[in-house]
């Protein structure tokens, strides 16, 4: 379920669980849910709720007028309420019903709303909220989330959305990665709980005290004792969704969804537990990322001392997407589409891939001219984090794959360069074909100095 949700929406029923666990509820109510949504301030769902004066300070004192809480053991683990996971199904047909494929902060404000069983609407109409009024505002703001940004490349309906939940095996099949899973496993057996934090990840991670990780880690204070003392004195686990098979709680799937996407931008063909720690810090939350800033860990040096010894290991091919990036900033796009990888294998000069487009005359310069006439200059680009099209991202799981199969355990420019080779309506190719080259002359030239180098 949660592999759906966006950020935000992780966000709102992490809270609603804290505050559960503050309230010392032995279920997470749809009344936490309500005020977990009305705590959040940003967007423009937010400012509905702030026209009306709706504040979580307001609906805390209305909620708790009519609340009975019935106190629970915090040492278990906290089940969803009855209502709570009506809302959570509401919000599932909701995205179903707009064609949505994620679950966005604004279906969760919807469907709490609509469900008249609980008390959320009566609490909302007690404090002067407008539901009937404010109600088709939101709907719109359900259906602009549906709406694509623009690039020819930017294509929901050919790449299959990745479910931790049943691809984990192969995902994390590298040995490093499979031990950790192993002994995270092995820990849930002595307690209570049946899904998978970030603390048991963290904490098989610091076991191998002689990885390199391990080593980095200890030079910045997080060692296995300390991190498991800190662990001692927290209860680690929030609750879980009761009904549903799930591997990793909401930020543990974050985390490890982040480290999948790290791999293949730092280059790599498999999962290693760096790349799990560096998509831990991009997450920002979790048991194991609080313990981290209880040890006043800075996040920017622990992921520079992590990622140094890797770019000294897989430099081409982090060239070449640090490339693809620039190519996007200097013409005014927020977007990396296929094109840009292209011109990111030409402009790192020395792998296999750029040798190749050389020899067939392939030269930056003209690459250049292509891919703006095809693609044109934008105003996409405002310091955010670039973003991958999906095909882009489709060649990235080709080139993984290519790599895999030929036991490389980084993903190389002549891989890159074949993968484009796979999309034959990609932008890459387009610019390609017009620049004189065909698919057959790519990779003949791949198979000939892959061939020369062995």
């Amino acid at each position: 379920m949660f592999e759906k949700f966006t950020e935000k929406a992780v966000n709102v029923i992490v809270e609603a669980q804290n505050i559960a666990i503050y309230d010392h509820s032995d279920k997470v109510l749809a009344e936490h849910l309500l005020l977990a949504l009305v705590k959040e301030t940003k967007g423009f769902c937010a400012k509905i709720f702030k026209n009306y004066d709706i504040t979580y300070e307001r609906v805390a004192e209305e909620v708790y007028l009519t609340l009975n809480i019935e106190e629970a053991d915090m040492t278990s683990a906290i089940p969803f309420s009855d209502d709570f996971k009506r809302i959570l199904t509401e919000t599932m047909d909701l995205i179903e019903k707009s064609g949505n494929p994620t679950v966005h902060y604004e279906h969760l404000v919807l469907a709490a709303i609509n469900d008249k069983t609980s008390r959320i609407p009566q609490y909302l109409e007690n404090l002067g909220f407008d539901i009937e009024k404010s109600k088709p505002l939101i709907e719109k703001l359900v259906q602009r989330k549906v709406k694509k940004d623009f690039h020819p490349e930017l294509d929901e309906n050919k790449e299959p959305e990745i479910n931790l939940t049943q691809e984990t095996d192969a995902l994390f099949d590298n040995k490093e990665s499979s031990k950790v899973f192993e002994r995270a496993v092995s820990k849930l057996s002595t307690s209570n709980y049946e899904i998978l934090g970030t603390e048991q990840i963290i904490s098989s991670i610091l076991e191998d005290k002689d990885s390199d990780l391990s080593k980095i880690l200890a030079n910045f204070g997080i060692t296995e004792d300390i991190f498991e003392e800190k662990l001692s004195h927290i209860n680690s686990r929030q609750a879980e969704y009761e009904g549903r098979q799930i591997v990793f709680t909401p930020n543990a799937f974050i985390a490890m969804s982040l480290a999948l996407q790290t791999a293949k931008e730092l280059g790599s063909s498999e999962v290693l537990p760096e790349h799990m720690v560096l998509g831990l810090l991009k997450t920002k939350k979790g048991v194991a990322y609080n313990i981290f800033k209880e040890l006043n860990i800075n996040d920017d040096d622990l992921a520079h001392g992590i990622i140094k010894p890797i770019e000294k290991q897989m430099p081409e091919t982090l060239t070449i997407l640090r490339l693809a990036k620039q190519e996007a900033r200097r013409i005014g796009r927020g977007v990396v589409g296929t094109e840009m990888f292209l011109l990111g294998i030409i402009g790192e000069a020395t792998g296999v891939g750029a040798v190749v487009l050389k020899e067939l005359e392939i030269n930056i310069k003209d690459a250049r001219i292509i891919v703006e006439r095809i693609i044109g200059y934008g105003n996409e680009y405002f310091e955010n984090e670039m973003v991958f099209t999906k095909r882009a991202k489709r060649v990235l799981e080709t080139a993984w794959d290519y790599a895999k199969k030929q036991s490389k355990t980084k993903i190389e420019s002549s891989d890159l360069l074949w993968a484009i080779t796979t999309e034959p309506d990609s932008l890459a190719m387009h610019a390609l074909e017009q620049l004189g080259t065909d698919v057959v002359e790519i990779r003949e030239g791949i198979k000939k100095h892959l061939t020369n180098l062995k």
